[in-house]
């Protein structure tokens, strides 16, 4: 299969460089499912290349990985029947910042810094958001602007 990336595939997809202050802007809605999740972790990590952050540096790898940690909940926890998750990145002056919305407003995750410490009740998961505080400058969530839902948010220096 092959695709190309040159070009908006839909109406919902922004990418290129934005005439103020050279942001780069990607902005995606994905199917709420685990393949969601993970085309949304494999086209940041192609956008990050073609923007001038190369496979294989530490920050690509840790703006990828926080992606595909904020997309995955999103799935796993954000999930509404025939509701899609938004991802949208942002580049600019070596900082990346990742949004990821969903529809469920209900389920929010703790305030950064009042995650639980590893314990039994981690065993099969709940991890996602520990990674995120690792490795992310900064994260936290808001309520979803003008929908129900909510969108956490993370930044990552690429310097």
């Amino acid at each position: 299969m092959t695709s190309n990336n040159s070009r908006p595939t839909g109406t919902t997809q922004l990418f290129g460089v934005s005439p103020y202050l050279d942001t780069r802007v990607f902005a995606l809605r994905f199917t709420s499912t685990a393949r969601g999740a993970r085309l949304a972790r494999r086209l940041v990590a192609v956008r990050l290349d073609e923007w001038g952050v190369p496979y294989g540096t530490g920050a690509h790898e840790t703006v990828v990985l926080v992606a595909a940690e904020l997309a995955t909940n999103a799935v796993r926890h954000g999930h509404v029947p025939g509701r899609d998750f938004r991802l949208s990145l942002r580049v600019s002056d070596g900082l990346a910042r990742i949004e990821v919305s969903d529809t469920r407003a209900e389920r929010v995750p703790p305030r950064p810094g009042k995650l639980p410490g590893p314990g039994p009740e981690l065993a099969d998961g709940g991890r996602g958001l520990l990674l995120v505080e690792a490795l992310a400058d900064r994260w936290g969530w808001c309520p979803r602007l003008g929908a129900p839902g909510k969108t956490v948010w993370a930044e990552c220096a690429l310097a």
